[in-house]
């Protein structure tokens, strides 16, 4: 068929400057689209261009530049989000609650755009400190206070899975991954530093069971879902393997040639401590983040995996990288996202 005949397809991104959009966007122009990405600051704006993408100028709170990008575009990737271990509840909400209502609102307006496909978190079904294995999308989403980074994220997906249906051939999903990681991994870098200075220990000796998914695998079920996902679901996504908490920091801190020791700490006492260290630094308003809070101690210091059933039987999900692929090319400084063809 002549090349010309065929309509380029359109997809607006949110985030394709950090680490999960740059990757999107890379994929998505490696595969023909015409991408459109949200940048809020001169950086991003550059960002996107060398990726192949077209920048427009904003922010999440922006409609009418979500409403710019979003015209004749087919799927909206709402990537962007605020993630981090410690800050302000009103901060996260404004950031991912807010802007989700905003994504929504405006795609919803946007007669061409016929799927939202959100980064959501696994975390979103995170309540008590318990440990929770083979969790599936039947396990309930919580709103923890001590947790605000999982906390707004469990709103903002509410949100935009009670958008589904709008208007007719408007379908909103939401993929689950846990501990997104690859070449590039800002948390890497934070973690290197807690290493050198001397401050690491594993919880409970590091013996908690985990889920992870690699970039790469997490931007595939991104795709799968545009096409074959349902509207008004959620799916966690993940890696074939299962690790432990050990295993997997020590190998991806191994690929920046750093070892972490063996000290440990109770979760117990390691909880009551983020309690503590928590009230100190909203008390006294300190600067920074504290060693340790109890949203870090909810997102790793129990055992956590997720079943992708869901994903495999109706997305067609199976992880393109395995753990020993994306560690080996951390570890030699190789990037294959954009060689993988959805």
């Amino acid at each position: 068929m002549n090349q010309k005949m065929l309509k380029r397809r359109v997809a607006f991104v949110t985030g394709g400057s950090g680490f999960v959009g740059s990757r999107l966007v890379q994929v998505l122009v490696a595969n023909n689209w015409e991408v459109r990405a949200l940048a809020r600051s001169s950086s991003a704006v550059s960002e996107v261009k060398k990726l192949g993408a077209i920048p427009v100028s904003g922010d999440l709170n922006d409609l009418q530049a979500l409403q710019q990008g979003m015209a004749d575009s087919e799927v909206v990737f709402h990537v962007a989000a605020l993630f981090k271990l410690w800050g302000d509840k009103k901060e996260f909400d404004h950031i991912n609650v807010e802007g989700m209502k905003m994504v929504v609102q405006a795609a919803a307006a946007t007669a061409s755009i016929r799927k939202v496909v959100s980064v959501g978190a696994a975390a979103v079904v995170m309540g008590d400190p318990d440990s929770m294995l083979n969790v599936d999308e039947n396990a309930p989403v919580q709103v923890c206070s001590f947790a605000p980074y999982s906390a707004s994220k469990a709103k903002a997906e509410r949100i935009l899975l009670s958008a589904n249906g709008l208007r007719p051939e408007f379908d909103t999903i939401s993929i689950r991954p846990p501990m997104i990681w690859g070449a590039g991994m800002p948390t890497l870098d934070h973690m290197v530093e807690t290493v050198n200075a001397g401050h690491w220990q594993w919880i409970d000796g590091g013996d908690q069971s985990m889920s992870t998914c690699h970039v790469d695998n997490l931007i595939s079920a991104l795709l799968l879902a545009a096409d074959r996902g349902r509207g008004g679901q959620a799916y966690f996504v993940a890696d074939a393997e299962i690790g432990t908490l050990k295993s997997v920091l020590s190998e991806l801190l191994l690929t920046k040639n750093v070892k972490a020791g063996e000290k440990s700490v109770s979760f117990g006492m390691a909880w009551t401590m983020a309690g503590v260290l928590g009230s100190a630094w909203c008390l006294f308003r300190l600067r920074g983040e504290p060693p340790i809070t109890r949203q870090m101690l909810r997102l790793i210091g129990k055992s956590f995996t997720v079943s992708y059933e869901k994903a495999r039987n109706e997305l067609g999900y199976i992880p393109l990288v395995s753990w020993a692929q994306g560690v080996r090319s951390m570890s030699y400084g190789l990037d294959n996202s954009h060689k993988h063809s959805i």
